[in-house]
């Protein structure tokens, strides 16, 4: 009787720590996606228009300005 307990024991843990890696998963899924639509929306800005972003040194405070603007020239249409 003991021996079943333990493995029943055993294979609920299992299951907690399935369904717990699965939790994390989707978690992870929808930062990634997050993440994806910051990035996104930063190109497609870029791709208008030029961003600077300013950093600043959290030892010494000094500022640097960091320019990225596109190659790509948009094209007019009608």
């Amino acid at each position: 009787m003991v021996m079943e307990e333990k493995a029943a024991s055993r294979k609920r843990s299992g299951i907690v720590d399935q369904e717990q890696l699965k939790k994390r998963l989707e978690m992870l899924d929808k930062r990634l996606d997050n993440i994806d639509s910051v990035v996104t929306a930063l190109v497609e800005r870029v791709m208008r228009q030029p961003v600077t972003i300013e950093v600043s040194c959290p030892k010494c405070g000094n500022v640097v300005q960091i320019s990225v603007t596109s190659n790509v020239k948009s094209g007019s249409k009608g």
